[in-house]
């Protein structure tokens, strides 16, 4: 028997929230390099996630993200002075949310919904607030008082946890493949959202389902 889904837990990064949306800052500072920059600076934040978890040496997701801008600036060879460093961190406090997601998250209404990410606390709230989403969530779940990083089973139970339901009555949704393949590991129902037609990664724990967009999920966990 098919447990029903009583909570949907979202990632944020990614997920909800388009992390490059950063490269219109990026641009402003570095004509023609604010791509670039934005793609490096994802990629080196999420390796350093990784690696301070392998490390068991954590810092919080604004210091991470910190670390990997001066990184990728410094590799990039762009001169990140203090108000250029300020000004691009706060982006991560007002990123766009993507077009669809206020009506998605609308249309789910009736369950838990709610946010389980790598994100600092008040990275979390700053960016919920600003797009409009408080009224729609359940609760928004940080890695923070476990001090590792997603993708470890840890992170997963502490929405079981938190939301007082079983982890098979959970849907997990994410963009980003590792994440909805550590869910699925955990025993989550997982939906990737995989808007640019990315190729998944061989980590042996396939998500149930692929989705092109968020609007797509009301109808995925009506047939799950």
């Amino acid at each position: 028997m098919v447990e029903p889904i009583e909570a949907v837990v979202f990632d944020a990064y990614g997920t909800l929230f388009d992390v490059h949306s950063v490269i219109r800052r990026c641009e402003q500072l570095f004509p023609g390099r604010g791509e670039s920059l934005s793609r490096l600076w994802r990629s080196k934040q999420l390796e350093y996630t990784w690696l301070r978890s392998l490390m068991g040496r954590y810092e919080d997701f604004e210091s991470v993200t910190r670390a990997a801008l001066s990184y990728s600036c410094r590799s990039l060879e762009l001169a990140l002075d203090d108000r250029a460093r300020q000004s691009l961190m706060e982006e991560y406090r007002e990123l766009s949310p993507y077009a669809e997601v206020p009506s998605a998250l609308q249309s789910l209404r009736g369950r838990k919904l709610a946010i389980l990410s790598n994100g600092s606390p008040d990275m979390l709230q700053a960016v919920v607030r600003k797009a409009g989403l408080e009224p729609l969530l359940h609760a928004v779940f940080s890695v923070d008082p476990l001090r590792i990083f997603k993708p470890h089973p840890s992170v997963y139970q502490l929405a079981v946890d938190q939301l007082g339901v079983r982890r098979e009555e959970i849907a997990f949704v994410s963009s980003n493949y590792w994440d909805a393949s550590g869910a699925t590991s955990f025993g989550f129902r997982t939906f990737w959202i995989n808007r640019t037609g990315a190729q998944p990664d061989e980590l042996g724990h396939a998500p149930q389902r692929s989705l092109k967009r968020l609007d797509e999920l009301p109808q995925a966990l009506a047939a799950s």
